[in-house]
């Protein structure tokens, strides 16, 4: 097997989720195997897509089926599927990743409808996460981490929820006092009543950072090259799948 190559088992496990299989409408695909491979060769070595070895068949064929799936749902129909979440508590968490200038957006767009934002540092994204992962938003990249916070948690049900102080508002805490959810998130250093916390769960937060961690060793996503958000999206999605089924 080369590298950056899905293993049998793992395929095993995603096969059924992915469209032209036999049953399915329309005509079907017999290389999907070898189109997996092929994305997840430009995720993981972050090459350009007129990079893609010809093994693989003509690169831009496959650039346009990977934004046919990423448009339809389908690298994030395939996260959700996987996925076997114990809801006991939930973590939530973001990280910044910078945009290379040829994601500077199509023409005539509204960065910030790609989820571009720009601050001192040039473009960015911001991919907010919940668990380990359960659920991936993106926002532009100078937005702050808590305004992603109660649609991250939106139709779950959880008896705690883990943060750091980025989390740390008025109207988040109320939120989740609403919900009888257990805050173990740090107070920040200017509240005039310093909260308690369990400090033994709120080590479990580093599962969120280690998740993170492993998305970025994918430099297609470590580095945004996607002018669209969907592509990028796209990415995250299949990377955040591999790590699945680590």
């Amino acid at each position: 097997m080369r590298r950056y190559e899905i293993t049998d088992q793992q395929w095993s496990k995603i096969a059924l989720f992915l469209p032209g299989k036999v049953g399915d409408v329309g005509r079907s695909t017999v290389d999907n195997r070898l189109f997996v491979n092929a994305v997840l060769w430009i995720a993981r070595s972050g090459a350009p897509w007129r990079d893609l070895p010809e093994r693989f068949g003509p690169w831009n064929s496959v650039y346009r089926r990977f934004r046919r799936w990423a448009k339809a749902d389908i690298w994030k129909n395939v996260f959700e599927e996987l996925q076997e979440p114990d809801l006991d508590w939930l973590m939530i968490d973001s990280t910044i990743v910078r945009a290379h200038q040829h994601a500077a957006g199509p023409k005539k767009s509204d960065p910030a409808s790609e989820c571009l934002g720009q601050s001192v540092g040039g473009w960015s994204t911001k991919i907010d996460a919940l668990g380990n992962p359960l659920r991936i938003l993106l926002s532009v990249g100078q937005r702050a981490d808590i305004t992603q916070a109660e649609p991250l948690l939106t139709d779950y049900q959880t008896r705690a929820v883990l943060a750091d102080r980025g989390y740390d508002a008025d109207s988040f805490i109320t939120y989740l006092h609403v919900h009888q959810t257990e805050v173990v998130i740090p107070a920040k250093k200017n509240r005039l009543e310093p909260r308690s916390i369990d400090e033994n769960l709120y080590k479990d937060r580093n599962k969120v950072e280690r998740y993170f961690n492993k998305l970025k060793q994918y430099r297609r996503v470590a580095t945004r090259y996607e002018k669209t958000a969907n592509s990028f999206a796209g990415f995250v999605y299949l990377a955040s799948t591999m790590i699945l089924l680590l």
